[in-house]
């Protein structure tokens, strides 16, 4: 699990390509101290291995699925990306869950200076993605744990901070270009346990008493919650 704050804007050094799989080649510095083979490193976003070490570069495998869902597909030797390491149980939380499984793409629509922040309007390639995009909601745009501004049926923005723009690739985007977008895991889990309950497939546990089980909407008036 990954919290959203960048550690560290890597290099990447080569990539190797076999069809629609990926060595990347990362040069790095922080995320690799006292890093381990079969470490977590997240690039723009997306949770990836470390399988080699040589000096101050790492590999990572990109399988398939990654290559298709992500823009690590379109990366570069050259190319900056933002890098974290997976969250240590004894960090502080400050960012949101990150899971670094990215659910899909966006391009930046708009980029605007407002005093000393900057608006990024972004549209997701897939607008069934609106669903968990929530105004003052949490999303992670290449990894970057960010607060919606705003919504439309279109697009949503984000509001960057100096610091942040700063240390993260976001300095160098622009209109037209991709970036990696993951929703809020919390959505997504409500909406697999409402889907569950719609079709009867969630009973109570056995031995606490009786109950229709499933989160249905009588449960959410009996609780309080509508």
């Amino acid at each position: 699990m990954f919290t959203g704050l960048i550690e560290e804007v890597g290099t990447l050094a080569r990539v190797t390509r076999q069809g629609e799989a990926l060595v990347l080649t990362v040069r790095a510095k922080r995320v690799l101290e006292g890093a381990a083979l079969g470490d977590s490193i997240a690039v723009n976003g997306v949770c990836l291995t470390a399988v080699r070490f040589e000096g101050d570069t790492v590999d990572m495998d990109v399988m398939p699925e990654t290559f298709r869902r992500t823009t690590l597909s379109k990366l570069a030797p050259g190319d900056k990306v933002n890098l974290e390491r997976a969250m240590l149980a004894t960090a502080r939380f400050g960012g949101h869950i990150v899971q670094g499984h990215v659910d899909g793409t966006g391009v930046v629509r708009g980029r605007e200076a407002v005093d000393n922040a900057v608006y990024f309007t972004i549209e997701p390639v897939d607008p069934s993605l609106f669903r968990y995009i929530i105004p003052k909601g949490s999303i992670a745009v290449d990894g970057i744990s960010l607060t919606v501004v705003d919504a439309s049926d279109r697009a949503f923005r984000v509001s960057i901070i100096p610091h942040t723009l700063e240390r993260t690739v976001l300095q160098a985007k622009r209109p037209g270009d991709a970036v990696n977008l993951e929703t809020d895991i919390v959505g997504k889990y409500v909406e697999h346990l409402l889907g569950w309950s719609a079709k009867g497939a969630l009973a109570p546990a056995s031995g606490r008493g009786g109950g229709t089980g499933g989160l249905t909407e009588n449960f959410f008036k009996e609780h309080g919650f509508l």
